[in-house]
């Protein structure tokens, strides 16, 4: 399994997952001509893509949807509340019938042979998902856009060997920021977004639960609230503050750039 960002931040989310067989994206919020462009740089192109996955229906995770879904014929996969909340917009009402497959959270499905586990999210949209996917004995996941987590986001991530995480904002900085007061309320709350340090605690617990966790993406950073070098730093000083021994020789973190794709992480 092969886990890739193309783009991810506030302005624009579209990661690659896929293997030999397999070629998918999580969400597509930036322009169909930087998706393009981002897969042939993986030498993948878009007509060879198996599906799309939605987490949910913000501008910044379906801005180059409509576009992908037009012009090649790409079947969505959502949940019936993303659904729904995407075919009220303008964008996507003339959107064919077949192209739309409803997804659940905790109900795997099979795309080709990868294994789909679409994950429940706290977020302020109508029905989010994260997603896991699994082939081969190997997993990654895309986790973004979660205002909290918990014992059941912590089981949902078990073994997965590579995870994009988000990293959204510095806490400080958000705080005398210049975003209004209920915005900062907004991203602060159990429907908002994971900080720096929150993510680092996320990322802690999971190392302690086993030794398959190898790398950490972080990713979904704000434009006005965080930075790669200051989320790369939090992440890291939490992890060996309070991680010791529990971090396994070779575990690699990186922060995934909202303009450059990243490196591509093999699980």
């Amino acid at each position: 399994m092969k886990l890739c960002s193309i783009a991810s931040g506030s302005s624009g989310n579209c990661i690659y997952v896929g293997n030999e067989t397999t070629n998918l994206i999580v969400d597509a919020g930036i322009s169909g001509k930087r998706i393009e462009n981002g897969l042939s740089e993986l030498e993948v192109s878009a007509a060879q893509l198996d599906g799309i996955l939605v987490t949910h229906e913000h501008l910044d995770h379906v801005k180059g949807l409509g576009v992908m879904t037009r012009r090649y014929g790409l079947p969505i996969y959502a949940t019936r509340g993303t659904i729904e909340a995407l075919m009220r917009t303008k964008d996507m009402a003339a959107t064919p019938e077949q192209l739309l497959h409803e997804i659940k959270p905790d109900e795997p499905f099979k795309l080709k042979d990868v294994e789909v586990h679409p994950i429940h999210i706290s977020h302020d949209a109508a029905d989010p998902v994260a997603y896991r996917f699994s082939a081969d004995g190997k997993s990654v996941a895309v986790m973004t856009d979660l205002g909290m987590y918990d014992d059941y986001i912590l089981r949902s991530l078990r073994g997965v060997s590579a995870l994009l995480l988000e990293a959204n904002h510095d806490v400080n900085m958000l705080q005398v920021g210049k975003y209004p007061y209920y915005l900062k309320q907004r991203i602060l709350s159990e429907r908002g977004h994971l900080s720096n340090d929150t993510a680092g605690r996320l990322t802690l617990d999971l190392l302690g639960q086993g030794d398959e966790l190898r790398t950490v993406l972080l990713g979904h950073l704000s434009h006005e609230n965080n930075y790669e070098e200051l989320a790369y730093e939090t992440v890291r000083s939490e992890i060996k503050l309070q991680g010791g021994k529990a971090v396994p020789e070779g575990f690699t973190l990186m922060v995934a750039s909202r303009e450059r794709r990243s490196e591509c992480v093999s699980a």
